[in-house]
């Protein structure tokens, strides 16, 4: 028989053997012929032929599984001890970045253990363990945890003033993308994203403003704005007009109040963002706390839109970015259930009124 690259046959796979084995030993007993054997078990009859020699000679327990056909060269006690130092990081162990790749797991096995992996069977080692390659969490290096934190106990607060004012609550954020936007995958355990540190700060190409709006009994909403191409005062990025614009068109069509999250970006404190705030009683802003991506949803859209329409491509031009942006844009508002799936990820959840 033949096996796949990964190995023999699986637990599941050998006790289901066995057992077809134990029910040809049960017909060999009756005296059943071979053929008749193999057609009711819906197996080859050179295979009942060798199972019958084996109980001929040793009875029923000549039957039963030897187990594994090779023991793995890495057992439970020592993969325990290799995943330890997989999670301290590759750059622990003298790596430049913080990407696990199967070479440099392979790597850390000879030198840890002084044992001999291809790749093909670190990569087995790890799926058997419930390891996958994973895209990785951003954290900005300046994100400080302690105002994170106050800034997740104050989701609750939010909330009680939605409730309060049976308002929209809209969440904004804004994102460059690049003519080649980049992917990276590293390896990890199942259901625990890996996180590496990187700059906060990051060059743009094309700028997006969005709103995701919510609200209970109502289907969410996804508005956005790109920047404009063409100033006269020769700014490249979202001015406090931009921004005042977007929310009095969000107001227009939500056709209520808005209670307004949204991080503490220069142009969003500016005197003149804040006297249209306090001229409007429709509208109560919250700041998030600084380098806190994870309770905006809105970073939720823009990591769809780079997994989706934008993974792996290189465009031919801006307009070619433009159009890819706008179009994965127009999609997800279309998808308010990708939507609400963006906000479940900040923990906030929304209740019926």
């Amino acid at each position: 028989m033949r096996y796949a690259q990964g190995g023999g046959l699986t637990d599941e796979r050998r006790a289901f053997r066995e057992k077809l084995r134990m029910e040809a030993a049960e017909r060999f007993q009756q005296g059943k012929e071979n053929a008749d054997i193999a057609h009711a078990l819906r197996v080859s009859v050179r295979s009942v032929q060798r199972w019958r020699k084996a109980w001929s000679q040793d009875g029923p327990r000549a039957l039963a599984s030897k187990g594994p056909a090779s023991l793995p060269l890495l057992g439970d006690e020592l993969f325990a001890v290799l995943e330890r130092e997989l999670l301290k990081g590759p750059v622990a162990h003298g790596w430049p970045d913080q990407t696990w790749t199967l070479s440099r797991i392979k790597t850390l096995i000879g030198r840890r253990f002084h044992k001999s992996y291809t790749i093909q069977g670190a990569a087995a080692l790890l799926r058997r363990h419930d390891w996958t390659c994973q895209v990785p969490a951003r954290r900005a290096i300046e994100r400080d945890q302690a105002a994170v934190r106050l800034g997740e106990d104050d989701l609750a607060a939010r909330g009680r003033t939605v409730a309060a004012l049976d308002a929209w609550l809209v969440f904004e954020d804004e994102a460059g993308f690049s003519m080649t936007p980049p992917t990276t995958r590293t390896w990890s355990r199942r259901g625990h994203t890996p996180v590496i540190r990187v700059r906060g700060r990051s060059r743009r190409r094309l700028s997006i403003a969005a709103l995701t709006c919510y609200k209970p009994g109502e289907r969410s909403r996804l508005i956005y704005r790109p920047c404009p191409d063409k100033r006269p005062d020769g700014r490249k990025s979202f001015s406090w007009k931009d921004y005042r614009d977007l929310i009095q068109t969000a107001h227009d069509q939500l056709g209520g109040p808005i209670v307004l999250v949204w991080d503490n970006l220069n142009t969003h404190l500016t005197a003149g963002i804040g006297r249209y705030i306090a001229d409007r009683d429709w509208l109560t802003v919250f700041q998030l706390p600084p380098y806190a991506p994870d309770l905006n949803p809105v970073e939720g859209i823009w990591s769809v839109l780079r997994r989706t329409v934008l993974a792996n491509r290189a465009f031919a031009d801006p307009d070619d970015l433009i159009t890819a942006v706008r179009r994965g844009l127009r999609q997800l508002q279309y998808r308010p259930g990708v939507l609400d799936g963006c906000l479940t990820g900040t923990g906030l959840q929304r209740k019926p009124p």
